[in-house]
Protein backbone atom coordinates (compact mmCIF):
# COMPACT_ATOMS: atom_id res chain seq x y z
CA UNK A 1 0.00 0.00 0.00
CA UNK A 2 1.73 3.58 -1.00
CA UNK A 3 1.88 5.55 1.62
CA UNK A 4 3.86 9.13 1.80
CA UNK A 5 4.20 12.27 4.15
CA UNK A 6 4.27 15.50 2.40
CA UNK A 7 3.63 19.48 3.35
CA UNK A 8 0.22 21.32 2.65
CA UNK A 9 0.04 24.91 1.89
CA UNK A 10 -2.01 26.80 3.94
CA UNK A 11 -2.83 30.74 4.74
CA UNK A 12 -0.19 30.31 7.93
CA UNK A 13 2.58 27.99 6.45
CA UNK A 14 2.78 24.28 6.11
CA UNK A 15 0.89 21.64 7.67
CA UNK A 16 3.00 18.12 7.42
CA UNK A 17 0.74 15.20 7.07
CA UNK A 18 0.61 11.77 6.47
CA UNK A 19 -1.22 10.03 2.82
CA UNK A 20 -1.74 6.57 2.17
CA UNK A 21 -4.03 5.32 -0.91
CA UNK A 22 -4.14 2.22 -3.32
CA UNK A 23 -0.97 2.09 -5.71
CA UNK A 24 -3.14 1.93 -9.44
CA UNK A 25 -5.87 4.33 -10.47
CA UNK A 26 -8.09 7.19 -8.92
CA UNK A 27 -9.88 6.67 -5.46
CA UNK A 28 -12.28 9.01 -3.89
CA UNK A 29 -10.93 10.85 -0.77
CA UNK A 30 -11.50 10.80 3.50
CA UNK A 31 -9.69 13.67 5.09
CA UNK A 32 -8.93 12.13 8.58
CA UNK A 33 -8.57 13.96 11.45
CA UNK A 34 -6.43 12.29 14.34
CA UNK A 35 -6.99 12.44 17.91
CA UNK A 36 -5.13 15.44 19.57
CA UNK A 37 -1.47 13.22 20.31
CA UNK A 38 -1.40 13.40 16.43
CA UNK A 39 0.58 11.36 13.55
CA UNK A 40 2.61 8.08 14.59
CA UNK A 41 2.58 4.62 14.26
CA UNK A 42 -1.18 4.00 15.58
CA UNK A 43 -2.45 6.75 13.71
CA UNK A 44 -0.94 5.83 10.30
CA UNK A 45 -1.73 2.53 10.31
CA UNK A 46 -5.70 3.43 10.88
CA UNK A 47 -5.12 5.39 7.80
CA UNK A 48 -3.48 2.28 5.85
CA UNK A 49 -6.43 0.28 6.74
CA UNK A 50 -8.73 2.79 5.70
CA UNK A 51 -7.02 2.76 2.09
CA UNK A 52 -7.23 -0.86 1.53
CA UNK A 53 -11.17 -0.55 1.25
CA UNK A 54 -10.09 2.01 -1.64
CA UNK A 55 -9.64 5.64 -0.47
CA UNK A 56 -7.00 7.92 -0.74
CA UNK A 57 -6.71 8.77 2.83
CA UNK A 58 -4.35 12.25 3.84
CA UNK A 59 -3.72 12.51 7.75
CA UNK A 60 -2.86 16.48 8.18
CA UNK A 61 -1.00 17.56 11.28
CA UNK A 62 -3.50 19.93 12.54
CA UNK A 63 -1.12 21.12 15.10
CA UNK A 64 1.23 22.02 12.57
CA UNK A 65 2.04 25.94 13.49
CA UNK A 66 3.16 24.48 16.71
CA UNK A 67 5.65 22.16 14.82
CA UNK A 68 6.00 18.80 13.13
CA UNK A 69 4.51 15.79 14.07
CA UNK A 70 5.12 14.30 17.11
CA UNK A 71 4.54 17.60 19.13
CA UNK A 72 5.09 15.43 22.09
CA UNK A 73 7.50 12.54 23.04
CA UNK A 74 5.18 10.17 22.91
CA UNK A 75 5.41 6.59 24.79
CA UNK A 76 4.82 3.23 22.28
CA UNK A 77 1.81 2.31 24.73
CA UNK A 78 -0.41 5.75 26.44
CA UNK A 79 -1.17 4.50 29.48
CA UNK A 80 -3.63 6.26 31.90
CA UNK A 81 -1.30 8.31 33.67
CA UNK A 82 0.81 9.00 30.94
CA UNK A 83 -2.59 10.25 28.91
CA UNK A 84 -3.17 12.83 31.80
CA UNK A 85 -0.32 14.52 31.21
CA UNK A 86 0.16 14.75 27.55
CA UNK A 87 -3.20 16.28 28.06
CA UNK A 88 -2.03 18.79 29.67
CA UNK A 89 0.42 19.85 27.85
CA UNK A 90 -1.55 19.91 24.60
CA UNK A 91 -4.78 21.56 25.99
CA UNK A 92 -2.68 25.34 25.42
CA UNK A 93 -2.86 24.23 21.29
CA UNK A 94 -6.45 22.82 21.20
CA UNK A 95 -7.69 26.21 23.01
CA UNK A 96 -5.51 27.98 20.48
CA UNK A 97 -6.62 25.86 17.37
CA UNK A 98 -9.62 28.46 17.52
CA UNK A 99 -12.57 27.62 14.85
CA UNK A 100 -11.19 30.17 11.96
CA UNK A 101 -8.22 28.42 11.96
CA UNK A 102 -9.74 24.85 11.65
CA UNK A 103 -12.31 26.23 8.79
CA UNK A 104 -8.90 27.93 7.10
CA UNK A 105 -7.28 24.51 7.01
CA UNK A 106 -9.77 23.07 6.02
CA UNK A 107 -10.24 24.48 2.73
CA UNK A 108 -6.50 24.37 2.25
CA UNK A 109 -7.12 20.28 3.14
CA UNK A 110 -10.00 19.84 0.44
CA UNK A 111 -8.13 22.13 -2.18
CA UNK A 112 -5.21 19.87 -1.78
CA UNK A 113 -6.81 16.36 -1.95
CA UNK A 114 -8.60 17.72 -5.20
CA UNK A 115 -5.27 18.56 -6.82
CA UNK A 116 -4.37 15.01 -6.36
CA UNK A 117 -3.89 13.15 -9.34
CA UNK A 118 -4.94 9.88 -7.11
CA UNK A 119 -8.22 11.56 -6.52
CA UNK A 120 -10.73 10.79 -8.12
CA UNK A 121 -13.50 13.85 -9.17
CA UNK A 122 -16.51 14.45 -6.35
CA UNK A 123 -17.14 14.98 -3.00
CA UNK A 124 -14.92 13.58 0.07
CA UNK A 125 -16.09 12.03 3.75
CA UNK A 126 -14.06 12.91 6.75
CA UNK A 127 -13.73 11.18 9.36
CA UNK A 128 -12.48 12.04 13.48
CA UNK A 129 -11.08 11.11 16.34
CA UNK A 130 -11.99 13.10 19.71
CA UNK A 131 -10.96 16.58 18.86
CA UNK A 132 -10.76 15.68 14.99
CA UNK A 133 -14.00 14.58 15.35
CA UNK A 134 -15.14 18.42 16.21
CA UNK A 135 -12.98 19.32 13.63
CA UNK A 136 -14.58 16.50 11.15
CA UNK A 137 -17.94 18.19 12.04
CA UNK A 138 -16.96 21.72 11.44
CA UNK A 139 -15.14 20.50 8.30
CA UNK A 140 -18.96 19.62 7.23
CA UNK A 141 -20.93 22.17 7.99
CA UNK A 142 -18.36 24.64 6.03
CA UNK A 143 -18.38 22.83 3.04
CA UNK A 144 -21.37 21.23 2.62
CA UNK A 145 -20.93 20.92 -1.22
CA UNK A 146 -17.49 19.15 -1.11
CA UNK A 147 -17.94 16.91 1.88
CA UNK A 148 -20.73 14.00 1.07
CA UNK A 149 -20.09 12.33 4.67
CA UNK A 150 -19.01 12.86 8.13
CA UNK A 151 -17.91 10.60 10.98
CA UNK A 152 -16.73 11.43 14.71
CA UNK A 153 -15.37 9.01 16.92
CA UNK A 154 -15.32 9.47 20.82
CA UNK A 155 -15.84 13.12 19.98
CA UNK A 156 -16.93 16.57 21.29
CA UNK A 157 -19.34 17.04 18.56
CA UNK A 158 -22.21 18.67 20.30
CA UNK A 159 -19.63 21.67 20.61
CA UNK A 160 -20.39 22.80 17.58
CA UNK A 161 -23.92 23.57 18.96
CA UNK A 162 -27.32 21.60 18.32
CA UNK A 163 -28.71 24.44 16.01
CA UNK A 164 -25.40 23.99 14.12
CA UNK A 165 -25.82 20.74 13.64
CA UNK A 166 -29.24 20.64 12.42
CA UNK A 167 -27.61 22.11 9.10
CA UNK A 168 -25.91 19.56 8.25
CA UNK A 169 -26.17 17.89 4.77
CA UNK A 170 -23.61 15.15 4.89
CA UNK A 171 -24.78 11.44 5.74
CA UNK A 172 -23.06 11.17 9.27
CA UNK A 173 -22.55 8.51 12.11
CA UNK A 174 -21.43 9.66 15.91
CA UNK A 175 -20.05 6.92 17.85
CA UNK A 176 -19.74 7.87 21.49
CA UNK A 177 -17.91 6.50 24.19
CA UNK A 178 -19.76 5.57 27.05
CA UNK A 179 -17.70 7.87 29.70
CA UNK A 180 -18.33 10.90 27.78
CA UNK A 181 -22.11 11.52 27.36
CA UNK A 182 -25.11 10.41 29.13
CA UNK A 183 -28.13 8.79 27.60
CA UNK A 184 -30.37 11.57 28.21
CA UNK A 185 -27.53 14.21 26.12
CA UNK A 186 -27.43 11.15 23.57
CA UNK A 187 -31.24 11.47 23.04
CA UNK A 188 -31.26 15.12 22.76
CA UNK A 189 -28.63 15.54 20.44
CA UNK A 190 -30.37 13.09 18.27
CA UNK A 191 -33.70 14.44 18.67
CA UNK A 192 -32.40 17.45 16.87
CA UNK A 193 -30.95 15.47 14.48
CA UNK A 194 -34.68 13.89 13.85
CA UNK A 195 -36.46 16.96 13.94
CA UNK A 196 -33.58 18.82 11.08
CA UNK A 197 -33.87 15.38 8.60
CA UNK A 198 -30.29 14.57 9.05
CA UNK A 199 -29.44 11.50 7.61
CA UNK A 200 -27.52 10.05 10.78
CA UNK A 201 -27.16 7.27 12.95
CA UNK A 202 -25.61 8.56 16.38
CA UNK A 203 -25.21 5.71 19.50
CA UNK A 204 -23.00 5.45 22.46
CA UNK A 205 -20.59 2.03 22.30
CA UNK A 206 -20.94 0.05 25.48
CA UNK A 207 -18.41 -0.19 27.57
CA UNK A 208 -16.03 2.35 26.61
CA UNK A 209 -14.04 5.05 27.50
CA UNK A 210 -12.61 7.99 25.37
CA UNK A 211 -10.35 7.26 23.51
CA UNK A 212 -11.50 3.45 22.43
CA UNK A 213 -9.82 3.45 18.71
CA UNK A 214 -6.54 4.34 19.39
CA UNK A 215 -4.64 0.74 19.77
CA UNK A 216 -1.56 2.42 21.37
CA UNK A 217 -3.63 3.93 24.81
CA UNK A 218 -5.09 1.66 27.72
CA UNK A 219 -8.57 3.30 26.17
CA UNK A 220 -8.34 0.74 23.40
CA UNK A 221 -11.14 -1.40 23.32
CA UNK A 222 -11.28 -4.06 20.14
CA UNK A 223 -14.78 -4.58 20.05
CA UNK A 224 -15.66 -1.01 19.87
CA UNK A 225 -12.98 -0.56 17.56
CA UNK A 226 -14.20 -3.06 14.77
CA UNK A 227 -17.82 -1.99 15.50
CA UNK A 228 -16.04 1.55 14.43
CA UNK A 229 -15.06 0.00 11.17
CA UNK A 230 -18.14 -1.60 10.58
CA UNK A 231 -20.00 1.92 10.84
CA UNK A 232 -17.51 3.89 9.20
CA UNK A 233 -16.54 1.75 6.26
CA UNK A 234 -20.95 1.78 5.00
CA UNK A 235 -21.02 5.23 5.85
CA UNK A 236 -18.27 6.08 3.36
CA UNK A 237 -19.28 3.16 0.17
CA UNK A 238 -22.91 4.59 0.01
CA UNK A 239 -23.52 6.74 -3.19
Amino acid sequence: MPSTTLRIPTSDGQADAFAAFPDQGEHPAVLMYGDAFGIRPALRDMALDLAGHGYYVLVPNFFYRNGPAPLLNLPEHIDDEARDALVTQLMPLIHAHTTDRVLSDAEAYLDFLTAQPEVSDGPVAVTGYCIGGLLAVRTALAHPERVAAVAGFHSPVGAVGLDALATLTARAHFGHAATDITPEALDELNQALDAAGVDYTSEIYPDTVHGFTMPDTSAFSPTAAQHHWDRLLPLLDRD
